[in-house]
């Protein structure tokens, strides 16, 4: 791999050689993933709500036994035990924090207190501002392409006016899968781009065959965004779980809902009152049907039937836009060396200003 670097503020920041982010993706970024994405020269994420705080320990404990590189550790900030969560990572040396949520004033203070890169992932100007003000160390803002939970701006409208509005390192995400895609958000005023997808398919991700052959086969068109699974808007692959959702009347899909709510119950050991609490919680102002709350409780249960146990019959894949123009599995370090060899080769072919 060449040595030639892009240097950035978030570069320096984290201590990573390129200004790439692969992120917590549940299910997905294990310590496999992330170890590998780190020792290609990425920032690699690990994605903490999917795991008990033992697991999460034993987790970023094995990430380390991995690699010497920095990493992160991505937290709900919405989550009961955030507050627990903040003390293994400061406790473990992690180098980052990144919240799917914006985190409050006091868990910034107190993971930056302990030296931890405080790094948010917002949708939206007003929150990236308010993150800023509460002392976040740099912000991740995903546009409407983005997988999972999403809004409705698009990358290339948010990204300048986030770039704009704060003055902390900002880094794209949502619709990027290559180096032509860095330039872009670097031409933006972006420090670097976080990937999602394009980490979940490489051959270092524990994704199952058959999954990962389900994304590879999806065209653009494939790759949609339901209100239908938990009453927020969700971009995942089409499928026929998706499909059902969307026509079954109430009584059905609170059938459907019910079903899959036993099954993270049982896995997750909670009662079925906490379940109804966290699915309330997550309702953001929104209006949600009963079967809408069940599964915004356990989302996790229909991601893991896909990306652990390959049900994609069961499952919900979350999806960025980008799956649609994917068609290989290289490895962390070779999707790493290809994005900054096209950056690199990008940059030295626009034209020059005279």
């Amino acid at each position: 791999m060449s040595d030639a670097l892009v240097e950035t503020a978030f570069t320096k920041l984290v201590g990573v050689r390129h200004p790439l982010v692969q992120t917590g993706m549940g299910w997905v970024a294990g310590p496999r993933l992330v170890s590998a994405s780190a020792n290609a020269g990425a920032l690699g994420i690990l994605a903490s709500a999917t795991m008990t705080l033992d697991q999460l320990r034993s987790a970023v404990r094995e990430v380390k036994s991995r690699t010497d590189e920095p990493f992160g550790v991505n937290l709900r900030a919405d989550a009961g035990d955030a507050r627990d969560r903040v003390r293994v990572i400061i406790d473990e040396g992690v180098k980052v924090a990144s919240f799917a949520l914006a985190p409050s004033r006091d868990l910034i203070a107190e993971l930056k207190d302990a030296g931890v890169v405080v790094i948010p992932s917002i949708g939206a100007r007003r929150h990236a501002e308010k993150v800023a003000a509460w002392g976040a160390d740099a912000v991740i803002v995903q546009g409407g392409e983005g997988g999972g939970h999403t809004g409705d701006v698009a990358t290339t409208v948010l990204l300048p006016q986030v770039v704009d509005a704060v003055d902390i390192p900002v880094i794209g995400a949502g619709g990027f899968h290559d180096g032509r895609g860095l330039v872009a958000a670097l031409a933006y005023g972006a420090a670097g781009i976080a990937m999602g997808t394009r980490f979940l398919l490489t051959s270092d991700s524990t994704v199952p065959d058959a999954v990962k052959a389900r994304y590879l086969a999806a065209t653009v068109k494939d790759v949609t965004v339901t209100t239908a699974v938990d009453g927020l808007p969700h971009r995942m692959l089409r499928s026929d779980l998706v499909d059902t959702l969307e026509k079954s009347g109430r009584t059905r899909a609170l059938a459907q809902a019910v079903k899959r709510a036993a099954g993270f119950r049982k896995l997750s050991g909670l009662t079925w009152s906490q379940m109804i609490r966290d699915g309330l919680a997550m309702k953001h102002g929104k209006e949600l049907s009963w079967s809408q709350i069940l599964l915004a409780a356990n989302t996790p249960m229909l991601l893991k039937a896909s990306m652990v146990e390959g049900r994609t019959d069961l499952g919900v894949m979350a999806s960025g836009q980008v799956a649609g123009v994917i068609d290989d599995l290289p490895s962390c370090e070779e999707l790493v060396t290809r994005v900054m060899t096209e950056a690199r080769h990008v940059l030295g072919t626009l034209p020059t200003p005279g």
